[in-house]
């Protein structure tokens, strides 16, 4: 059975220029408030949209606040039948500080 890893910042935007999907579970005025450029929404509300619109083989990558509650959404998306998930160490909060150039609001 597939599993998630955990993946740094600098993995992210590699797997991303490779054409990984980001995706980012944070509350909606957090999001609006600033997020990862290209990044997807996910929530319950929005949840089998978004998946819908993905491929199984397609990377994926899941960013929460911290890093910990995407560990829980990527083995979520695993179980889903995704092939190949990420969550991002140290979420948001960790990528504001390093790649400030690479978020918008």
């Amino acid at each position: 059975m597939a599993e998630f890893r955990c993946i740094n910042a600098d993995e992210a935007i590699t797997l991303m220029d490779e054409g990984a999907t980001i995706t980012d579970i944070r509350d909606s005025q957090s999001f609006a408030a600033g997020h990862i450029t290209g990044a997807l929404h996910l929530n319950n509300d929005n949840l089998e949209q978004v998946l819908h619109g993905l491929e199984f083989d397609t990377p994926v990558i899941v960013c929460c606040y911290h890093g910990i509650s995407s560990q829980s959404a990527a083995a979520f998306l695993v179980e889903r039948g995704f092939e190949n998930v990420a969550s991002l160490n140290g979420g948001f909060e960790e990528w504001r500080v390093n790649h400030a150039d690479k978020i918008e609001s």
